[in-house]
């Protein structure tokens, strides 16, 4: 399935694509919840409801009638690894940046979540905005301590990510917090694709295009940490949340490590593509007053 949340007429909702048509799942069934977050947290029980929910016969909208939101509006946790493509580790070391021999994780404050076509604000205090193409896990299992090779088991799908990031703001910060958790910096979507519905998430394509011209490409199973190795490792910190949005790591061709650097400006527009998945893009516009 490709679970959206979505707005129409004032009314916001979640829904399931289907071809040109978003089916309206919690006007259909009445036991399905209205969040994004309720569905995934009933589990595969919901799941299953939703998928069995006829789209010929429940209420429907075109696809281009609607908003579509940011799919995970409200999760409990935006976490994301950084330096987990091997080119983009050796752009960062020769910009001087320090990479460990470890996992690198920080967060993305949830305040940032952006809708899939929705501007990004170019921050007052800052010009140094730039892009990340990413891949992102959406957590479907509340789960602690999973062994990689389970890891599969507690991914309820995946979207597509951006993680924006205000290159000076993120450098005043040990964490990268700041500069990663400006208000509009993080764009997810257009749907979740559940995970029954990708073969392979280790064989995906992904791409930045900057205005049209492409920034960024790799294969997902270029990255250093998969994403079970990431779930493992931060299940043994924490609880993992069904809605936690994992956001697995950038490949190079960001645009601080051009030369020279080639930050964003007001006006351009980011288009993330992962096949298979879908694509999202966002045009920055200055901050308003």
């Amino acid at each position: 399935m490709k679970l959206v949340t979505f707005s129409h007429r004032g009314r916001t909702s979640i829904g399931k694509v289907e071809g040109t048509r978003v089916i309206d799942l919690a006007a259909a069934d009445p036991a399905l919840p209205a969040t994004m977050r309720g569905l995934l947290a009933g589990g595969r029980a919901l799941l299953q409801r939703a998928r069995d929910v006829d789209p010929e016969r429940a209420p429907a909208y075109p696809l281009a009638d609607v908003r579509l939101e940011a799919p995970v509006p409200d999760p409990a946790k935006y976490l994301a690894i950084g330096m987990n493509y091997g080119k983009h580790v050796v752009e960062a070391r020769r910009a001087g940046v320090d990479v460990p021999d470890s996992q690198v994780w920080f967060n993305k404050q949830v305040s940032c979540i952006n809708g899939p076509y929705d501007p990004v604000h170019m921050p007052r205090v800052s010009d140094k905005l730039d892009y990340e193409a990413e891949l992102g896990v959406v957590i479907g299992t509340r789960c602690r301590h999973v062994p990689a090779e389970q890891a599969r088991e507690v991914i309820a799908g995946y979207l597509v990510c951006n993680d924006v990031s205000v290159r000076d703001w993120q450098r005043r910060s040990a964490t990268m917090t700041l500069g990663k958790s400006f208000n509009t910096t993080g764009p997810i979507g257009p749907w979740i694709v559940t995970d029954d519905e990708v073969p392979d998430p280790l064989a995906l394509t992904l791409r930045m295009r900057i205005n049209g011209e492409v920034r960024q490409e790799a294969r997902t199973g270029e990255m250093i940490y998969s994403i079970y190795d990431q779930i493992a490792y931060l299940s043994t910190v924490m609880t993992l949340e069904p809605g936690d949005i994992l956001a697995t790591g950038t490949p190079s061709g960001v645009g601080a490590a051009m030369d020279p650097p080639a930050f964003l400006k007001i006006g351009d527009v980011m288009r993330v593509e992962i096949d298979g998945i879908g694509h999202i893009e966002n045009r920055v516009v200055a901050e308003p007053a």
